[in-house]
């Protein structure tokens, strides 16, 4: 794929490194043109620099968004017929102080980017971890393939999408339409809130998939039948 990126951030280097690695051609945009070509050169093998707009029309298929909450939507919204029928990724989570959720009562920050640039396939992706775990090679906990859930609504950017996924070395996990989007930004918030707020292992509230429906007729009758 032919991948523009919007951005110069951590985000965008963690990502794209990934995506040239796995023979993807990556079009690297920023508004500043000294940060988008050291970013291009740290990344090397195919990765250009150019601006934002460049970035946006080069990329033929895939465009993803790594910029700030707010600042995405007024990039899409300048940009937006260079998005025209293009997938737009959207990794941003919209949070201020004390992890609170910026768009509390109102469209995700997805939902924002899909109105700034309708023309464009948004997909929510790659939120809920901090960029380095996007570093790793590749991110494996417990010999598990990291998931990643994607949540979007036209079918061939979902496809797209899951397998920017895979070259990163996750596994994608459906999320459902883009109006889900909201619940993954706010599972980052809790998320963010429990690891850096709290000290606490957000991933020991989830109980194991088999558990997922609550416990077996044979435990809640006093024990499995091993035990009996």
């Amino acid at each position: 794929m032919r991948i523009g990126v919007l951005g110069t951030g951590n985000m965008a280097d963690a990502l794209a490194t990934h995506w040239v690695r796995a023979g993807h051609e990556v079009i690297i945009g920023g508004r500043d043109a000294h940060k988008a070509a050291r970013l291009a050169k740290r990344i090397g093998g195919s990765a250009k620099p150019a601006g934002l707009r460049a970035a946006a029309e080069s990329g033929r298929e895939v465009v993803l968004a790594a910029l700030p909450f707010g600042a995405g939507v007024d990039v899409a919204r300048d940009l937006h017929a260079a998005l025209e029928g293009k997938v737009l990724l959207d990794c941003s989570n919209p949070l201020g102080p004390d992890f609170r959720l910026l768009t509390e009562g109102g469209p995700s920050a997805a939902q924002r980017l899909a109105a700034a640039a309708p023309g464009a396939h948004v997909v929510k992706a790659f939120n809920l971890c901090h960029e380095d775990v996007w570093r790793m090679r590749p991110p494996v906990f417990g010999g598990r393939p990291l998931a990643v859930p994607i949540c979007g609504d036209e079918e061939t950017a979902l496809v797209r999408a899951r397998e920017l996924v895979r070259d990163v070395g996750c596994e994608p996990v459906a999320g459902g339409g883009l109006e889900r989007a909201g619940l993954l930004e706010a599972t980052a918030a809790l998320f963010v809130a429990l690891w850096v707020g709290e000290g606490a292992d957000a991933q020991a509230i989830a109980p194991p998939l088999a558990y997922a429906a609550g416990p077996s007729r044979q435990e809640t009758e006093g024990g499995t039948a091993a035990f009996r």
